[in-house]
């Protein structure tokens, strides 16, 4: 993988197809999405699944037939191995949390919206900051703090409720959001940030209340989807990795975290 830095004009390409244009401000993983996308879109274009008449487009959207051809492209460069009986029952058993059913938390947050021409960096220690803040607090005041920040800081509406959400199921959430809240047994102020599609998140549980645990031969479906998911996932990491091995690469870094197009 040949990686250089941009031009002046802070524009990103791979095997020089642009990524953004001159005036258009993206966010590193947007960057990396538009990226992993692109180097699809050319294998696929390689492998004569897509006609050389196809273009990028200056958005990063990828058209209908670029979509259709690259979803051909996975189905035939991937190995997705059926998981077995065991592998799912072990799976199963280390997460029956996860196949619960109606958990229940109540939980508040101070949203720090990720948005167009946001400073990521500056937002990032903005929630850090407010996230040591509120869990320095000894357990007397970090309501107080933490609906004060809510109020003052959070980019949500919820925030004129000092950040309550309310009790919420994974029904309410956004699955990376419901990632971090339910089958675990924390309560009080998380000590991370939650990360979502909407930003980064300050997040207190104030309570819990368990589901109920389901036999493994009523969810054996689901599970076994879990694994291949998680299969898949891995097996598109390698692929474009080892696409982007192969690729003239600049402006953009693909190593520096999971791509956001396989999360």
């Amino acid at each position: 993988m040949q990686i250089t830095t941009p031009d002046k004009a802070e524009i990103a390409s791979i095997n020089g197809v642009a990524l953004n244009t001159v005036d258009e401000t993206l966010s590193a993983d947007d960057l990396r999405q538009r990226a992993c996308s692109e180097l699809l879109r050319q294998a696929a274009s390689a492998e004569g699944l897509l006609s050389d008449r196809d273009m990028p487009t200056t958005d990063g959207v990828l058209s209908e037939e670029a979509s259709t051809a690259i979803e051909a492209l996975l189905e035939q460069s991937l190995a997705i191995p059926e998981p077995s009986e065991e592998a799912c029952r072990r799976h199963h058993a280390a997460n029956q949390a996860v196949y619960s059913t109606g958990e229940r938390v109540n939980v508040r947050h101070i949203l720090f919206a990720v948005t167009q021409g946001v400073d990521v960096v500056a937002l990032r220690n903005r929630a850090e900051t407010t996230l040591l803040d509120v869990r320095c607090h000894d357990g007397s005041n970090v309501e107080d703090g933490f609906s004060k920040a809510a109020r003052t800081l959070s980019n949500c509406p919820s925030g004129a409720e000092g950040g309550s959400l309310g009790w919420l199921t994974t029904a309410d959430c956004a699955p990376e959001f419901a990632k971090e809240l339910f089958g675990h047994a924390e309560v009080g102020v998380l000590p991370r940030l939650v990360h979502s599609r909407f930003g980064l998140h300050v997040v207190e549980v104030l309570a819990r209340e368990p589901g109920q645990e389901q036999s493994f031969d009523s969810v054996r479906g689901a599970v076994a989807m879990a694994l291949r998911q998680k299969t898949y996932v891995t097996a598109l990491r390698q692929y474009l990795s080892l696409l982007a091995g192969e690729a003239a690469i600049v402006g953009v870094d693909l190593d520096a975290s999971d791509s956001p197009l396989v999360q």
